[in-house]
């Protein structure tokens, strides 16, 4: 991720209910699995620095840019603080 082309500082760091890491990073919102594995970007119109889960079911995706807020619906719910460590410690 730190070679990738683009001048984009790595910035918010969340994780969903598999584990998965959303990295705010060269060129959009990086996807990558528990082993590392680059799955894909989200490329919004301006580059997020942040994001967080919300909606009932924690499915929709909030992203923040430098003055735009985007929203988009994903299959997989993300980890919310308020229901976070639960779920992460019945997973282990």
């Amino acid at each position: 991720m730190t070679s990738a082309p683009g001048e984009d500082a790595i910035d918010g760091i969340k994780v969903d209910q598999q584990g998965n890491l959303y990295v705010s990073g060269p060129g959009g919102l990086w996807i990558i699995s528990p082993a590392g594995k680059h799955l894909g970007t989200i490329i919004a119109p301006k580059h997020p620095h942040n994001l967080t889960w919300g909606g009932d079911d924690g499915k929709t995706l909030y992203m923040t840019a430098l003055d735009s807020i985007y929203r988009m619906p994903l299959n997989v719910p993300g980890i919310r603080p308020a229901d976070g460590a639960p779920k992460l410690a019945a997973q282990r």
